[in-house]
């Protein structure tokens, strides 16, 4: 395991935020945000706001596609509009090519993402997916409101071990930071750190399952991160949640340090 770095170490007044990324359908990938404005008590606005559910059926077991179970997911891009001018819209693209777009949170668009998802994942042990809308009492388990905070240097340290490049992606983090001493981060927990104009609460580290062992450009199975981390560091750990304690802006190059 790393040593205990304290966050007062010299080099973290220079942490800065290196980038924004929300996931608006949970197991598909990010978009990179310059901005965004969070609220005290909820997550980043729109992050996990969808899922393709399975199992909706008589007894069966519930449940939202990720990349634990298909890592064909991560073939698929996606863009989120949720205040155009027609309503929100969600596009999805394949190779570069768009395969669907529509209204997330109407009718006609949910079909017609069912329909495209029917397809995509066709032979899913999963069964028939249904994209749905998460509400509060999906939200608070499958699809969780802390923020997930991702330290640059902490992967930098674990490439060394992996010895190979790691793609800071395959994390999935909200907030990527830079500038902070290796693993230092887990020192944070149970304190408030100061992000932009807004005050987070540390609250845990994020354990890492099979989801970080597919490549976010290929959607192959070609690393066993968790494996990696405890074998090199004695737990399964990169990142960490913290929950937001006080209303602000969080922009790319904003200053992070704890209070």
């Amino acid at each position: 395991m790393p040593p205990a770095t304290s966050p007062h170490t010299p080099g973290a007044p220079g942490a800065t935020v290196q980038q924004i990324c929300r996931f608006p359908v949970k197991g598909l990938n990010a978009e990179a945000l310059e901005q965004v404005t969070l609220t005290a008590g909820q997550g980043l606005p729109d992050d996990r706001r969808f899922g393709i559910a399975y199992g909706l059926g008589t007894g069966a077991k519930r449940g939202f596609f990720d990349l634990v179970q298909e890592e064909r997911l991560a073939q698929l891009r996606i863009a989120y509009d949720p205040t155009g001018s027609t309503g929100p819209s969600l596009t999805i693209s394949r190779q570069g090519r768009q395969v669907v777009s529509g209204d997330p949170t109407d009718q006609t668009g949910r079909m017609l993402l069912n329909q495209f998802f029917a397809g995509f994942l066709s032979g899913s042990r999963r069964g028939t997916p249904s994209f749905q809308e998460a509400d509060d009492s999906t939200r608070s388990e499958a699809l969780p409101n802390p923020v997930s905070i991702i330290n640059l240097a902490s992967i930098r340290d674990f490439e060394r071990v992996a010895r190979q490049p790691v793609d800071p992606r395959r994390f999935r983090g909200n907030i990527v930071i830079d500038g902070l001493p290796a693993w230092s981060e887990f020192n944070w927990i149970g304190r408030e750190i100061q992000i932009g104009t807004a005050r987070l609460k540390v609250v845990g580290r994020t354990q890492r399952c099979a989801a970080t062992n597919v490549n976010p450009d290929t959607a192959e199975r070609d690393m066993n991160i968790p494996l990696t981390l405890r074998k090199g560091f004695g737990h399964m750990d990169m990142g960490v949640y913290a929950e937001v304690v006080a209303d602000g802006t969080v922009k790319t190059g904003d200053p992070v340090s704890d209070i």
